[in-house]
């Protein structure tokens, strides 16, 4: 990366504070570029879901690697948890969504109350473990909450065969003018497929381990006894071990670090998995180096750009992330490591923007928090507005979660510090309400910024892209307007 005109910036920046310039280009087509991330964590698309418990569940994990980013599972849940959620993630089918499964026999209700965990808003009734039916959101409204499914549903027109490819299977639902069809093998339920999943699964490239399984990471903490839960994780089977705290240039990180690595030493020559180790968050080549040298595979960098984040409200601790990224990445890149941005992520500008600073990968919390596939549940406001809680890790909320096994009197000391939103309604947008629709945002905007630059890979495109300075102003001129003047 340079800056336009080799003007280097006097203070630090921020995403909104700098633009690409685009340059000769031979790349013509968003789909001729390759977003396979450099970090080696086996991901096709540079989306990182963050460790955040009302962003990061199964659903969202396994939806995630489907289109090619992984999940990093929060260290505040408990390890068996953990282990349960890397088997279901695991046992989903790599192109075939996870169905909704009801009972002919079940009540209304105990449909409604897990219609609203995917975006098609449809599950398919089943008879023992033979599908019969399907039935919609629009098919239980206004009926009896104690009527049984059969009485709702409708008989399945089509269904798709398990070896029929992507196209083929388009065509089946296309002509059977249906949006949802069951995978079904001698009678068996795989999966279903929609038809604009089958459209994406032509554009993005699942997310595998070497057997060919969905990814899926986890996060432990630098308390207590860490290397006892690494090992335990990573015998869950998590493919990138996270280990995670808002202060990462710390003597304790730099201490658990390789303790940590040492046991993913040792898991991977028990069972010759090598599984990249995350550490973070810090913001300076200082830190980003103490980091990598003490045995990080990738740095995590970011503290306080997040929107659940009050930390430079409270402390005054911080830095312009556009910066932040670009320092450590050079760094990190001097000890052989990687860095993901973390936070501060609020357009697909961002994201492009941080792959330009050299991020391999970008971590988004609060962003997909406010999409179906997150762990949180459905609400209406007063207007009818669908939204879901999300709270920072940092907050009285998260604080309580984490400490629950301590004295009441350390639990209560605990309770008076906090850096964090508590509690914020994310609102679905009725347009994208599912983390699919926001990564098919994402990804066009950097695709295309890639082809501005001329950039086919993200290595180039870091290569490649010149940055200018903006002020509000300039950035301000790039908004668009929803009305008229």
């Amino acid at each position: 990366m340079e800056f336009l005109n080799g003007t280097e910036p006097t203070h630090d920046l921020t995403y909104n504070d700098v633009f690409m310039v685009p340059s000769r280009s031979a790349v013509t087509s968003r789909l001729d570029v390759d977003l396979t991330t450099p970090d080696r964590v086996g991901t096709t698309l540079p989306l990182v879901v963050a460790n955040m418990t009302a962003v990061a569940g199964r659903r969202m994990a396994e939806t995630v690697a489907r289109r090619g980013g992984v999940v990093i599972l929060p260290q505040d849940i408990p390890v068996s948890t953990t282990a349960r959620t890397v088997q279901a993630v695991k046992s989903a089918h790599a192109l075939y969504e996870t169905p909704i499964t009801i009972h002919l026999d079940a009540p209304v209700a105990e449909l409604v109350s897990v219609m609203g965990k995917r975006a098609h808003h449809a599950a398919i009734v089943v008879d023992g473990q033979a599908p019969v039916g399907i039935v919609t959101e629009s098919d239980c409204s206004e009926v009896d909450r104690f009527a049984q499914v059969r009485e709702v549903m409708a008989e399945l027109r089509v269904e798709v065969g398990p070896d029929a490819d992507v196209r083929e299977a388009f065509d089946v639902l296309e002509a059977a003018r249906v949006g949802l069809a069951p995978v079904v093998d001698d009678g068996r339920l795989l999966g279903v497929v929609t038809r604009t999943g089958l459209l994406r699964s032509a554009i993005y490239r699942p997310a595998l381990d070497a057997d060919g399984r969905l990814l899926v990471g986890a996060a432990v903490g630098i308390n207590g006894d860490v290397a006892a839960k690494a090992r335990a994780v990573l015998d869950a089977g998590v493919d990138v071990l996270v280990v995670d705290t808002a202060h990462g240039h710390q003597d304790k990180m730099v201490d658990v670090l390789p303790r940590v690595v040492a046991v993913r030493e040792e898991v991977e020559a028990r069972t010759g998995r090598r599984v990249p180790v995350v550490a973070g968050n810090v913001v300076s080549a200082a830190g980003a180096q103490d980091l990598a040298q003490a045995g990080a595979d990738i740095v995590k960098v970011g503290v306080g750009p997040g929107a659940m984040c009050t930390t430079r409200m409270m402390t005054g601790v911080g830095r312009p992330q556009f910066s932040a990224v670009l320092e450590c990445a050079a760094a990190a890149k001097a000890d052989g490591a990687h860095v993901w941005a973390d936070g501060g992520v609020k357009y697909p500008r961002d994201v492009a923007l941080a792959l330009a600073a050299g991020a391999g990968s970008v971590m988004v919390g609060s962003w997909f928090a406010g999409t179906h596939e997150s762990p949180g549940d459905l609400m209406r406001d007063a207007d009818g507005r669908l939204y879901k809680e999300s709270f920072g890790m940092a907050s009285a909320r998260a604080v309580r979660h984490r400490t629950r096994e301590l004295s009441a009197f350390d639990r209560a000391r605990s309770s008076l510090f906090e850096e964090g939103i508590s509690s914020s309604k994310m609102y679905l947008d009725p347009q994208r309400p599912g983390v699919e629709d926001v990564i098919d945002q994402i990804a066009s905007g950097v695709r295309s910024a890639f082809t501005y630059a001329g950039a086919r890979t993200i290595g180039e495109f870091h290569s490649r892209v010149v940055v200018g300075i903006q002020g509000a102003a300039g950035y301000d001129e790039g908004r668009p307007r929803h009305t008229s003047w």
